[in-house]
């Protein structure tokens, strides 16, 4: 294997963007160079042909020293079958030490067939990455329903992780590279595809779901007791210019729908301000929301463990004070 290749999955959008997690994933490379042997932060793009160029500028402002490009109108929509055809054998030929990709649902479902058919382990749904004191991945996971963190090591080569969305942060500042572009071959004409696409049909977002680029979240717990308790939240979100979240908890109770849940089983947020009500503070939440800049909490019991975990704690009910809040905001 080699030492000085830390490659990344960039993976596309089906709108033909670069996810987001993939700068989050550079970011923590570019770390995790620090305690190797100056390795090569390198990307591998599987594109629709002629669309190289639209990520030319974002790729080399953010310190990307190589990017294998892999054309075929076949990537147009995303096809684990396709797809890990195309990818296992630039691996094979680069033999990178480490291999990262997003913990989305592509990477999810593209990262076990890899690593499956490259005899290499897998470390999913990681919230952290180190490298040990005998320069090995160290890839930590939420385990035991998110009562116990693990942090695991993989014996073969190359060593293999996703990591959830939103863990880590994107660079804060260019890093400017002249980024060398490899373009290689790609044969799919033996494969004969199981799975059809016959159409795409999006579900309709509206703000109340926007988790992933809010800066402001108001999120609720089974302490807001109901649908109205969450209606409360809503109103009070609208007048901050925030977006509505949930605890597994109260989705569970049926106050709040699974879309909107932020925990280990649900999304990794990360804004500016996150306003905790009525959520207890279990450790499967705080996986989803630690990375927040802000934490305002508000609970009527105060020995929840959210209050270990926050800036600012008030010990009230949030049925009298969310309301109050509300009012002064729009009085403001």
């Amino acid at each position: 294997m080699n030492k000085n290749i830390i490659l990344i999955y960039a993976e596309i959008t089906p709108d033909l963007y670069i996810h987001t997690v993939v700068f989050e994933l550079i970011q923590k490379a570019i770390e995790l160079s620090k305690s190797l042997e100056n390795p090569s932060i390198e990307l591998i793009m599987l594109t629709p042909q002629g669309i190289i160029n639209e990520y030319k500028e974002a790729i080399e402002n953010n310190g990307i020293d190589k990017v294998y490009v892999l054309e075929n109108e076949n990537f147009r929509h995303y096809s684990t079958e396709y797809y890990s055809k195309a990818i296992i054998p630039i691996i094979e030929e680069i033999q990178p030490e480490i291999f990262l990709l997003g913990a989305t649902n592509q990477g999810r479902d593209l990262a076990p067939r890899i690593s499956s058919s490259l005899h290499t382990g897998l470390t999913a749904d990681c919230i952290e990455l180190q490298i040990n004191e005998k320069g090995l991945l160290a890839a930590t996971r939420p385990t035991f329903g998110g009562q116990l963190m693990a942090t695991i090591l993989c014996k073969n080569k190359p060593q293999m992780a996703t990591v959830r969305p939103k863990v880590f942060k994107p660079l804060a500042n260019i890093i400017k590279k002249e980024t060398q572009y490899i373009y290689k071959e790609v044969n799919l004409s033996s494969i004969n595809p199981q799975i059809e696409l016959i159409d795409i049909i999006k579900k309709s977002q509206t703000n109340i779901n926007d988790l992933d680029s809010s800066d402001i979240i108001v999120a609720g717990g089974k302490g807001m007791k109901s649908k109205e308790g969450f209606e409360l939240l809503k109103e009070f979100a609208q007048a901050i210019g925030g977006t509505v979240g949930a605890s597994r908890g109260a989705v569970d109770i049926g106050i709040a729908p699974q879309e909107i849940q932020i925990g280990q089983t649900g999304k990794t947020v990360s804004p500016k301000l996150y306003i905790a009500c009525g959520i207890s503070g279990a450790i499967q939440h705080i996986v989803g929301m630690n990375n927040s800049d802000k934490v305002i909490v508000i609970n009527s019991d105060s020995n929840a463990p959210i209050f270990d975990n926050c800036d600012y704690g008030i010990v009230g009910d949030a049925f009298d004070i969310i309301p109050k809040l509300t009012n002064l905001i729009k009085q403001k």
